[in-house]
């Protein structure tokens, strides 16, 4: 059935379902922001996949624009600006092959070499537009009142440092695609596909920290949220199912504290273009239906994964 969608069919739907996930600190469909809803998510991955269906006869630069300005329209605030920076370069990289999709790193590498200048003005623009919390300023090619630089990937080069968005650019978005398979392989251990979502949210919080935190709170407040994820971790690896969801309840609390501040918002769009990985690539499985989470029979894997990561 997947592999019948259109890109942007799949791409909404992985957007749906990133949002849907009670996922930390995030919007989900249990919790809104004061200034944003559940219901605005939906609405912007649904313009999301709009545009993207019609990216054969655009720019990549262009439609990001045209997302952006779309769900700016619709919803008046910024809610799809990182997970179309991430899922735009994806879906360009995506050929189909017979029946089914074809995506892999090499492709993806392809179109961010062939990213123009061009591509960098409509973006900067778009970001603009966007107006995401916590950019700051910088001394060349400056988003808010500079030029952009020659290429879309030069740009992204000089944030990477302190973007992950960025860094997928200048890494054929390695880590995307590891997140993909990591949620693969979490679904083969036993979870159903929210499920996955939610424990690899946390775990990918506790590994890598979150840039959007980092650049609207600081280090310390960035630092402290991988702390506390990292207890949850290991909360699941020690005992079980309610440890685990007190410590995601305790951390959750604290994300949400401070208003929406601390939301881990880029963690959430790489997992919404992870999503869209598998689920172009078909490797997800479509289990979703089970109310009764089942952390214990995933525990074997998480155990594994986090002594990899250690």
């Amino acid at each position: 059935m997947l592999s019948r969608m259109s890109l942007g069919r799949l791409a909404a739907l992985a957007c749906h379902l990133e949002c849907a996930a009670p996922k930390v600190g995030n919007v989900h469909r249990g919790a809104d922001f004061e200034d944003v809803t559940f219901y605005d998510f939906l609405i912007s991955g649904e313009i999301l996949g709009e545009v993207i269906d019609q990216l054969a006869s655009v720019s990549i630069g262009r439609a990001i624009y045209e997302a952006v300005a779309r769900t700016r329209e619709m919803v008046g605030t910024n809610t799809n600006l990182g997970i179309v920076l991430l899922v735009f370069p994806l879906a360009k990289a995506t050929t189909r092959c017979g029946t089914a999709w074809r995506l892999d790193r090499q492709a993806v590498r392809e179109v961010l070499t062939g990213l123009t200048s061009e591509d960098a003005e409509w973006v900067y623009r778009a970001i603009r537009l966007a107006k995401p919390g916590g950019l700051g300023t910088v001394e060349r090619h400056d988003v808010s009142a500079g030029s952009p630089p020659a290429s879309l990937l030069d740009a992204m080069r000089m944030a990477a440092s302190h973007d992950d968005i960025a860094g997928q650019y200048v890494t054929d978005f390695q880590l995307v695609f590891d997140i993909a398979e990591s949620l693969t392989r979490r679904v083969a251990a036993g979870m159903n596909l929210i499920e996955a979502i939610v424990v690899e949210h946390v775990f990918r919080l506790s590994q890598l920290g979150d840039s959007l935190i980092a650049r609207k709170c600081g280090k310390e407040a960035a630092d402290h949220a991988r702390f506390l994820a990292g207890r949850a971790c290991e909360s699941f690896t020690s005992g079980g199912r309610e440890d685990f969801e007190g410590a995601l309840s305790e951390l959750d609390f604290w994300l949400r504290a401070d208003g929406h501040r601390r939301n881990p918002g880029t963690t959430a769009d790489l997992l919404a273009a992870s999503l869209f990985v598998g689920l172009v690539k078909g490797t997800l499985r479509w289990e979703i239906r089970d109310r009764e989470l089942r952390w214990k029979t995933s525990k074997t894997f998480i155990v594994s994964m986090s002594r990899k990561s250690n």
